[in-house]
């Protein structure tokens, strides 16, 4: 679930999201639950939920999986109460990396994130020192090989829903709304049929940077060391893949 990188290749992503589907669906499963905490369990009236709801389906959750997560999660015997942290520091020649968690124990997971950076010869830095190079953005990734649409009319669809910007690739087309339009977005184009293989709120960069061969190996174990903790939602960074 790291953000924003670029689909360049799906079927690699795709894969490594299946062979990681069960911790994905863990995590989910704690979104799910901070969103019911937080907003109730109608999804009507919570508009988190419905974003969180979106994104589990974009994995791939059954509903079956999403409406018993729920259900938990608005139940008075459930009484686990996480707290959401950001962790920002940087990777591999100075690449900027936001870290979002989730955890019922802030000395656990502060530990287990400064030890991932440490590990991979990164630095964890103090709240604001990398979160000005990212802007929170609505992001919808389509894989082309399950819509009709021509791309002129995907396109004219995105942007006459609210959409901010519109890229297509060989293989997706990527939709980018402004956080507060992102549920609008959404629920039109789902309205149309569309599936997604992306869909949420992410810390998407201003700027880039590359890396060579050498540096990226290292700057990606640092994204698979933080992604495999179970306390870490998402990451994102502004490596240029």
């Amino acid at each position: 679930m790291s953000g924003h990188s670029k689909w360049h290749n799906i079927q690699a992503k795709k894969g490594k999201a299946d062979a990681a589907r069960g911790k994905i669906f863990t995590k989910l499963g704690r979104e799910l639950l901070i969103a019911v905490k937080q907003g109730g369990a109608d999804p009507a009236g919570n508009s988190k939920l419905k974003d969180v709801i979106a994104k589990c389906k974009a994995n791939n959750m059954p509903n079956d999986t999403i409406n018993n997560a729920i259900k938990k999660a608005s139940g008075e015997g459930d009484n686990k109460n996480y707290e959401e942290i950001v962790y920002e520091g940087y990777g591999t020649n100075g690449v900027a990396v936001i870290v979002e968690a989730s955890t019922d124990n802030k000395n656990r997971t502060a530990a287990d994130v400064r030890h991932a950076f440490d590990k991979a010869g990164g630095n964890l830095g103090t709240t604001g020192c990398v979160s000005y190079l990212f802007t929170k953005k609505g992001v919808i990734v389509i894989d082309k090989t399950t819509t009709s649409l021509a791309e002129d009319d995907m396109m004219m669809l995105a942007l006459d829903s609210g959409a901010e910007d519109f890229e297509a690739s060989d293989e997706c087309y990527e939709i980018t709304t402004s956080q507060a339009d992102f549920s609008k977005v959404r629920e039109a184009l789902e309205a149309q049929g569309l599936e997604f293989l992306e869909a949420e709120v992410q810390m998407v960069p201003s700027t880039y940077i590359a890396l060579s061969e050498q540096e990226g190996e290292k700057m990606q174990r640092l994204i698979d060391t933080l992604e495999d903790l179970d306390d870490v939602m998402n990451v994102y960074h502004n490596w240029e893949e």
